[in-house]
């Protein structure tokens, strides 16, 4: 079985990351999404609330599991058998972060990385840019799941 972990804060998921999602969970046959566990960083969402988040929209595939992790990824791949890390690009930016990073996880544990470059229609979504849109009342529903529209919604100081 080929088994890929897409990791990521998700805080809180959007439609770019529900696109990656989608063409992973085709190409692998299964996908883990996995959230990111800190306790020393602020997220606007728990962790339970991102979880939560990510299996509504997760929901429509069958071979998608979502689950969280502290600590390096890989020692998550490696836990749960997974030789692939699944990383969305949107720009050169990006590439230049993500680059050595994987270069580091495959010499540490021989996990690979694979890039799937954003959809044009996506490209420019990113969590950040979403809280603060709506933090600050502007119209973010376009770039996120209905659910995670709604969660959003009911923020406290969010619209």
């Amino acid at each position: 079985m080929n088994r890929a972990v897409f990791p990521g804060t998700f805080d809180p998921p959007t439609n770019g990351h529900l696109d990656l999602i989608t063409r992973a969970a085709g190409a692998f046959d299964e996908l883990i999404v996995a959230a990111g566990v800190n306790p020393a960083k602020q997220r606007l969402f728990s962790d339970d609330e991102r979880v939560e988040m990510l299996r509504e929209i997760a929901a429509p595939f069958p071979n998608v599991r979502v689950a969280t992790f502290s600590g390096l990824v890989v020692d998550f791949c490696r836990a749960e058998s997974a030789g692939v890390i699944v990383k969305g690009l949107r720009s050169g930016g990006d590439f230049d972060y993500e680059v050595p990073m994987a270069q580091m996880n495959r010499r540490m544990t021989g996990v690979d990385t694979l890039f799937l470059a954003t959809s044009p229609e996506h490209g420019f979504i990113s969590s950040s840019l979403v809280k603060d849109i709506a933090r600050l009342g502007g119209d973010y529903v376009s770039f996120v799941p209905p659910a995670v529209a709604a969660r959003l919604g009911e923020m406290p100081g969010y619209c």
